[in-house]
């Protein structure tokens, strides 16, 4: 017997289950800005598998994607926002109109001109004003990467320090504001002081040509990865990881750094 092959209509069918009266209800109380992050999430999850080559994994987590913007859709649905078709034919007549070359009499053949088009379509049939500068950064980019986008943005039109040593200034300034920040006890200044702190992070990676997410990636791995050490030595140790034990377990976060530093020291 040939296996049943799902559709995206099997997929709406089981969320549009999920969401009734009677149906989950997690699902059932999830609202369109609760998607948001869900949909952040899985997105990343999803460039993690690719940069893996993961093939299942891919496969897993587009699927999880998927599965995502169908709650989204139905969401809209529910609210009489729009319906998925509408969704459908939006995208379907997009790729139609910006690609003429394909659907049209057009002939064009070199990647950079149908990125050129596909902009100048945008503007001239479809109306959508032409942001310029740091404008032009698209608010969806998380904060970090947006921040790094906007800075250099603002470099090409001249705005920038001459060298990294600006941005030491400026964070060595933002640390004292948020210091006082702090002492004020007001969190909507703490908050933003600590985002300007966080923004000339960013500058001080710009100009020494490091990106940013690249670096705080690999120190998200090398956190977790001493981390894990210090839970195997806790465990081996018959010791809980709580408070308590702090200096036990700094104590083995050092020997973990020194592990990680030279692999063949005995811990």
């Amino acid at each position: 017997m040939t296996e049943k092959k799902e559709t995206f209509n099997d997929l709406y069918d089981i969320i549009s289950r999920l969401r009734a009266p009677d149906g989950c209800p997690w699902d059932r109380k999830q609202t369109m800005d609760d998607m948001k992050q869900y949909l952040l999430e899985e997105s990343y999850e999803t460039v993690s598998a690719v940069q893996e080559k993961d093939k299942e994994s891919i496969k897993e987590e587009i699927g999880d994607v998927f599965l995502i913007l169908s709650m989204m859709i139905r969401i809209a649905e529910e609210n009489g926002d729009f319906y998925p078709g509408d969704v459908f034919n939006e995208i379907c007549r997009k790729l139609v109109r910006r690609h003429p070359h394909v659907f049209g009499e057009d002939e064009i053949d070199d990647p950079e001109k149908v990125k050129e088009k596909w902009d100048e379509i945008k503007t001239t049939v479809e109306g959508r004003k032409k942001k310029k500068g740091v404008h032009a950064v698209s608010p969806g980019f998380p904060p970090l990467e947006r921040a790094y986008k906007i800075q250099k943005r603002a470099a090409k039109e001249g705005f920038d320090w001459e060298d990294h040593n600006g941005p030491f200034r400026k964070i060595e300034e933002e640390l004292e504001e948020l210091k006082i920040a702090i002492e004020k006890g007001k969190n909507s200044e703490t908050e933003e002081e600590l985002g300007d702190l966080l923004f000339s992070v960013v500058n001080i990676a710009r100009k020494l040509n490091v990106d940013p997410m690249t670096a705080l990636h690999r120190t998200n791995q090398k956190f977790l990865s001493r981390y894990s050490e210090v839970e195997r030595l806790m465990k081996e140790n018959s010791l809980e990881m709580k408070q308590e034990n702090l200096e036990t377990m700094d104590r083995y976060w050092n020997q973990a750094k020194k592990l990680e530093q030279n692999p063949d020291a005995q811990t």
